[in-house]
């Protein structure tokens, strides 16, 4: 399990735009189907890790927590399942449906998107405002699995709640996420 840290995407970076299959309805989704009037939340994330795991349960708390106050969440999953078949479309179809992800879970074959939001990890967080802009890149929080601290969302949700009160969030309250290494395909 080793530990990677986000490449912290610059800050006022517009989002790179998407279009990549829902695994759980077949139906292929761009960043205007799924931003939220108020901003976005797109997450990299995958099946497999051990990060990504240990705050799932959060991931689902936070989404129907801030998805009615009009933030758009997405979940992304770009690894190699060549190398990495529990990753693959069906599987993540599976677990969208059993842990009832309240938000598309998006399958990225070619990486092109992953690379486009230089996400490094899973999970990997990034909150753009209602124009597309990046205002916040980092982690959910700094419970890892083994650290014994809560998962509680807390620095996601700061970010959120600074954003939904019309706020910038200081660049010192953004740290990297850390976790899995996006498994990237052999070139």
């Amino acid at each position: 399990m080793a530990a990677t840290p986000s490449a912290m995407l610059p800050l006022g970076t517009q989002a790179p735009d998407f279009k990549l299959i829902d695994t759980v309805t077949d139906r292929y989704l761009t960043y205007d189907d799924v931003k939220g009037p108020k901003g976005t939340v797109v997450m990299f994330i995958c099946n497999h890790c051990p990060y990504v795991k240990h705050v799932n349960d959060e991931l689902v708390r936070v989404a129907r927590d801030y998805m009615p106050e009009g933030i758009g969440f997405v979940a992304i999953s770009a690894n190699d399942i060549t190398r990495y078949p529990d990753d693959a479309p069906d599987k993540m179809k599976e677990t969208a449906e059993k842990l009832g992800y309240p938000f598309p879970y998006l399958y990225d074959e070619s990486q092109d998107t992953a690379r486009a939001y230089q996400a490094a990890c899973t999970p990997d967080f990034f909150v753009f405002d209602a124009g597309g802009k990046l205002v916040y890149r980092g982690q959910l929080d700094d419970s890892r699995p083994g650290n014994g601290k809560p998962v509680t969302g807390k620095d996601l949700r700061r970010a959120l709640d600074y954003l939904l009160q019309g706020k910038t969030i200081p660049e010192e309250e953004q740290f990297p996420s850390i976790g899995c290494s996006i498994k990237w395909k052999e070139q």
